[in-house]
């Protein structure tokens, strides 16, 4: 999952928005360096993913990727899966896209003590409505193009938004299945089910 999916999962307190995002950003063990809430909602972030990633469903989706692709599919995978996050967010969300995503960027505007990593990149986040912006397929060739000038070795990702347009169909039904199953399992880590 990628910046939305984790913002959208991890709770709507601002202590737990932040911590949906450092978990992206704060790497390594928790030792009190960030107040309780937030690491909270980072230890939360970390449990999606290893949930995510040991699921058969994510499985499913990144053996559809070319084999030349698949040591990276799994970027590309999160990216798609937030744009079909944004796409369909009246389907899993009850407050409107816009409302959430400005929320999220007024809660960073906010905090004066981000990660530094994340300190950069918040403006522009904010400014060129990043989450937002998810909704359109034309932004993920942008977006993968950025993480591919971060790699150790750009090009490796050369291709993967026209991979994710061919693969557009089963991998939008792989999110429709995965992602009740993602809710229900942050539900009983969160406590908020039986």
């Amino acid at each position: 999952m990628n910046y939305l999916a984790h913002l959208h999962l991890g709770g709507d307190a601002p202590a737990q928005l932040l911590g949906s995002l450092y978990g992206d950003f704060v790497k390594g063990p928790l030792a009190g360096q960030w107040p309780a809430d937030i690491e909270a909602a980072i230890r939360l972030h970390r449990r999606i993913d290893v949930f995510t990633d040991s699921h058969p469903l994510q499985a499913q989706a990144l053996a559809r990727f070319a084999i030349e692709r698949r040591r990276y599919s799994g970027i590309l995978l999160d990216v798609f899966f937030d744009h079909c996050l944004a796409l369909n967010w009246a389907d899993y969300a009850a407050e409107p896209l816009p409302r959430f995503t400005g929320r999220v960027y007024q809660v960073l505007a906010d905090e004066p003590r981000l990660p530094e990593r994340l300190a950069r990149i918040a403006p522009r986040m904010a400014a060129q409505d990043w989450l937002g912006s998810y909704r359109e397929f034309a932004v993920l060739e942008q977006v993968v193009a950025g993480i591919d000038r971060r790699l150790s070795r750009p090009g490796l990702l050369a291709g993967g938004a026209a991979e994710l347009e061919q693969l557009y169909q089963p991998l939008l039904e792989d999110f429709r299945q995965f992602y009740p199953q993602l809710q229900d399992f942050v539900a009983r880590e969160r406590g908020l089910v039986g």
